[in-house]
């Protein structure tokens, strides 16, 4: 029973990890807008014979989504998950904050260039990165997430230690213990994609790119030889750390965009902090995370949190948040905000006389880059410099994802959702309340009520046992009175009292009591190694028969206690016999 609800446990644990219960900052309840589709859609309305009428299904499907879309606050969810009146604490095993933020990542080549690796740059390569940059725009505009097209191979990994190592087996290295230490993370087999080589450096994304434009002229395309890297080999890599300023760099009165120069990206690489890969770690055999995955990177929540505090204290981002309605990178008023529109032409009207100065003192180059710089910023709001810059606050996520520890504690965490966002109504504050949709909950609540029926049926088994148990165990006393009714007698006749013989009856049951309960342990640890043996070979669950330390104290405890109450009655009855008639008896 323990060993099977361990492995229980153990597969809600996998299973709740790979799949959290995520808050997005921007979110739509797809079930209410699955049901005002269909009550749209199943209008009945009224059609003249001899015509086709649309059925507007995309405008009907934008609409409803317009109603059911929700702006989450996340920073004073935030707050409260971290505070002491989170009732669901003990539940979550792990929290992931997330930020609209890209860590920029570059590992140098054998030539001494750098090819940036993260945000991954494979699909550039294929001429597929506009297309994919557009899906997750969409996406997330529209409150949904992007993960299903995020062709990055770098991953977050979880803040629970103890959950990532009985998930994972350390091949090689250690453990991250610092912002700058991240984790190689190979397929159960020992294995990475092609892919996750591409997007890391180790293999040339140049020679893919060629290899699809061969297969579009009709050429024939053969594969590549299996590669293999040592585990050393591995370790000894190390990437290119940039924050989203380095690449601008302030020029007069604004700030202008290098990453189109080389020396410049180059000099700022060759200095740029390094992050090391610590270790090498694979799922275990048991574990459900990534058994089919690509492998990839995993860093820490250090590390995201230390590109956050250091973006924002660079000089272009203190700059851009104390003007909040001038554009860093033009030193002009935003056009939207100022009602300049959408040309490419600056109207004067709307600048200060500093402003008419300092654009009469430019020399022709720096005139041409600032015209340059306007165009391409024409749009742009404070809101989206932010974003371009990565700066972020640290208490406002953009999205929140809870790792339960169970399915029961799951239950718990949405029982203190529900709690919040009464907390908020009751404040007058509904526009502050939490909306989510838990779509692996609604699926995988029967797979709950089947595990809890499985549960209860073991624990059905255990209580038969004990109590047919304890009927044995009376009636195998009930035949030793019998048996030694002279022995009573002669103990009666000699002076001993009623209380004295069943005194004996009841010390001979706790002896057997304690006997049979270690020697029930014993067997019982012996008998596990044959178990665990041939169901790890039927179906590869290792240590599903395991006796705690605990749980065999407990037993023998119990083994005592039952042998002790069922020999009560026998006892008693013993202490009852006429010491005359027990003599008499033989």
């Amino acid at each position: 029973s323990t060993g099977i609800q361990n492995y229980i446990s153990r597969i809600e644990e996998d299973t709740l990890s790979s799949y959290p219960l995520t808050i997005q900052e921007t979110t739509v309840d797809v079930s209410s807008m699955v049901v005002g589709l269909m009550n749209e859609q199943n209008k009945e309305v009224e059609r003249e014979e001899g015509r086709i009428y649309s059925r507007d299904i995309m405008n009907d499907m934008l609409e409803v989504m317009s109603t059911e879309l929700k702006k989450n606050n996340l920073k004073d969810f935030k707050e409260y998950l971290e505070s002491d009146r989170n009732s669901a604490r003990d539940s979550i095993n792990a929290i992931q904050y997330s930020y609209n933020l890209k860590l920029n990542l570059y590992k140098q080549t054998a030539e001494n260039s750098y090819i940036q690796v993260n945000p991954s740059q494979v699909m550039n390569a294929l001429g597929m990165g506009q297309m994919m940059e557009q899906e997750d725009s969409f996406m997330s505009s529209m409150g949904g997430s992007s993960y299903a097209t995020n062709t990055d191979v770098w991953i977050e990994l979880l803040n629970n230690d103890e959950l990532l190592k009985s998930q994972y087996d350390l091949l090689a290295g250690k453990w991250p213990e610092s912002y700058n230490e991240v984790m190689l993370i190979a397929t159960s087999d020992n294995s990475i994609s092609d892919y996750t080589l591409y997007a890391l450096g180790l293999k040339n994304q140049s020679e893919l790119a060629q290899k699809i434009k061969d297969l579009q002229e009709g050429k024939t395309v053969s594969g590549d030889d299996q590669t293999s890297y040592s585990y050393d080999e591995l370790l000894n890599i190390s990437f290119k750390l940039l924050l989203n300023t380095d690449y601008y760099q302030k020029q007069g009165n604004m700030w202008v965009d290098q990453s189109d120069n080389n020396e410049y990206m180059t000099k700022l690489l060759n200095s740029a902090e390094e992050i090391k890969i610590a270790g090498i770690i694979r799922p275990n055999e048991e574990s459900l995370i990534a058994q089919t995955g690509t492998g990839g990177i995993g860093y820490t929540s250090d590390l995201e949190e230390y590109v956050i505090n250091k973006i924002n204290s660079t000089e272009i981002a203190e700059k851009q948040k104390a003007t909040p309605e001038t554009n860093i990178f033009t030193g002009m008023p935003f056009a939207i905000t100022t009602g300049v529109g959408t040309g490419s032409a600056i109207d004067y009207s709307t600048l200060t006389a500093e402003q008419r100065t300092y654009i009469q003192n430019l020399s022709q180059v720096e005139l041409a880059e600032l015209m340059r710089q306007y165009t391409s910023n024409t749009n742009a709001t404070y809101e989206s410099n932010l974003q371009k810059l990565g700066i972020v606050d640290i208490t406002d996520p953009s999205a929140i994802s809870i790792y339960p520890s169970s399915f029961k504690g799951k239950e718990q965490i949405e029982q203190m959702i529900e709690n919040y966002n009464q907390d908020k109504i009751n404040q007058g504050n509904d526009e502050d309340t939490i909306e989510y949709t838990d779509l692996v909950g609604m699926m995988m609540s029967s797979v709950s009520s089947i595990v809890d029926v499985v549960s209860y049926v073991l624990i059905a088994f255990v209580s038969i046992s004990l109590i047919v148990s304890s009927i044995m165990i009376g009636i195998i006393t009930y035949i030793s009175v019998l048996e030694r009714t002279k022995e009573i007698g002669i103990l009666r006749s000699i002076g001993a009292s009623k209380q004295d013989v069943s005194r004996v009856f009841n010390a001979e049951t706790f002896i057997v009591g304690l006997v049979s309960g270690l020697i029930g342990i014993g067997v019982t640890l012996l008998l596990c190694i044959p178990i665990n043996i041939i169901i790890k070979a039927l179906v590869d669950v290792s240590n599903i028969a395991k006796l705690p330390l605990t749980g065999a104290v407990i037993l023998v405890v119990i083994s005592m206690l039952l042998t002790m109450f069922a020999g009560l009655i026998p006892s008693k009855m013993a202490s009852k016999r006429d010491p005359v008639e027990a003599l008499r008896s033989e």
